[in-house]
C-alpha cells in the first residue's frame, strides 16, 4: 500500500499548534515565533520526512527565483523547435548561468505572446528571457507586463526597459562577403526563408561586404520537402552564381548536399557559406565556412542584465556582441 504524504495539518495536530504557524516555519516567515516552537517544527518535520511543495514555497516569496524561457514555437521549425540547434545551445548555456546564479529555469514553446503574459505571471517569474519573436511582439510585453526580461535573439528597435542582447549581424554578413570578394567571387545569391529582422541584417551586410548590385536573393520555403523541389526550379539561376550565402547553417549544409547532389562541387564550382557556425560545420564534407558567435557569453550578460533590472530597474538596454568568420573548405 502506498504511504500517504505528510500533510502541515498533520504537523500542527500532533505538536499542538495552528496550521498557519508550521507553514510559517517551512517558509521562513518566522520573526514572531519562538526558537522553541521552531526546533518543535523542524525536528517533526524532519523525522516526518516532510516533502514540502517547492512551487508553492517560491510563490510565497517576494522572490520565486524563476526565470523563464519562452521560444516562438515558429512553423519552419516543423515541430521541433527544441532540435535546432541554435536553441538547443541556448538553453544547455542559459541552464549553466541560471544554476550558477541560484535560480530556476523554466521552458516554454509558444506562437502567442499571450501565453508568455499568461504564465510569467502566473509563476511569479523573477525575468524572462525571449527567444525569436518580433519588435512588435517585444513592445507588447512591454506594454502589458513589469517582469523583466531580455530579448535574445530578436529584433528590437530602441527598446525601452528591455534587455537587448543581439549580435553583430551586419557585421557577420560583412565579413563573408568581403571575404568572398577578395577571393575573386563576383556574382553571390542570398538564401533565407525571410526577408525581415535578423536575416535581413546578415544579408545587407553581406551585399554591402560583397559588391552593391551584384548579389541576387532567393526566399525559400519553410518546408523542408518543398525547399528541395524549389532548388531544382531554381538550379539555373544557382549555377550562375560562384558564391552564396545562407543565413543560418541548417540552410548552407543542406544547400551543399543538395548541390553536390546535383552535381556542382563545393567549392569548385560554387562556395557555400553559412551562419552560427555550429558543431556539425566541422563534420560536413566539405567543412563548412561560418560566422561564430559567442553563446556563453550571450547567456551570461542575459543573466546579469535581468538582475540588474530587478535590483535597480536600470541598465544597459541595448547589447551588440561581436562574430567573427571562420573560413574553412567550402569556400576554397
Amino acid at each position: 500500500m502506498e504511504e500517504q504524504r505528510v500533510r502541515i495539518s498533520d504537523i500542527a495536530e500532533e505538536l499542538g499548534l495552528s496550521t498557519a504557524t508550521v507553514s510559517n516555519v517551512i517558509h521562513g516567515k518566522t520573526k514572531k515565533i519562538s526558537e522553541e516552537t521552531q526546533k518543535r517544527v523542524m525536528a517533526l518535520l524532519e523525522e516526518k520526512q516532510y516533502i514540502p511543495s517547492m512551487a508553492g514555497i517560491l510563490l510565497a516569496q517576494n522572490s520565486s527565483r524563476i526565470i523563464g524561457v519562452f521560444i516562438n514555437d515558429h512553423e519552419k521549425y516543423e515541430g521541433h523547435t527544441l532540435d535546432d540547434f541554435f536553441i538547443s545551445s541556448s538553453l544547455n548555456f542559459l541552464s549553466t548561468e541560471i544554476e550558477a546564479s541560484g535560480q530556476f529555469m523554466m521552458v516554454k514553446k509558444t506562437k502567442s505572446v499571450e501565453d508568455i503574459i499568461k504564465f510569467a505571471s502566473m509563476w511569479n517569474m523573477d525575468g524572462i528571457v525571449v527567444i525569436g519573436f518580433c519588435g512588435q511582439d517585444y513592445r507588447y510585453l512591454r506594454s502589458h507586463m513589469r517582469i523583466p526580461f531580455a530579448i535574445y535573439d530578436g529584433y528590437c528597435e530602441k527598446p525601452e526597459r528591455i534587455v537587448n542582447i543581439t549580435i553583430d549581424n551586419y557585421d557577420g554578413g560583412f565579413q563573408i562577403g568581403s571575404w568572398l570578394r577578395e577571393h575573386g567571387h563576383k556574382r553571390g545569391l542570398c538564401i533565407s526563408d525571410n526577408n525581415i529582422c535578423v536575416d535581413l541584417e546578415r544579408m545587407e551586410g553581406f551585399r554591402a561586404g560583397f559588391c552593391p548590385g551584384k548579389t541576387g536573393f532567393l526566399q525559400v520555403p519553410m518546408q523542408k520537402d518543398q525547399r528541395w523541389l524549389f532548388y531544382k526550379e531554381h538550379l539555373d539561376h544557382i549555377r550562375s552564381v560562384t558564391a552564396i550565402f545562407a543565413v543560418s547553417d541548417y540552410y548552407a549544409i543542406e544547400l551543399i548536399r543538395f548541390l553536390n547532389e546535383n552535381g556542382i562541387a563545393v567549392p569548385e564550382e560554387i562556395s557555400v557559406a553559412g551562419f552560427d557556425d555550429i558543431p556539425l560545420c566541422e563534420m560536413i564534407f566539405p567543412t563548412l565556412t561560418s560566422v561564430r558567435q559567442d553563446g556563453a557569453l550571450r547567456a551570461k550578460i542575459a543573466i546579469e542584465k535581468l538582475r540588474d533590472l530587478k535590483e535597480t530597474e536600470s541598465t544597459e538596454t541595448e547589447i551588440r556582441l561581436p562574430v567573427r568568420l571562420v573560413v574553412r573548405d567550402s569556400t576554397g
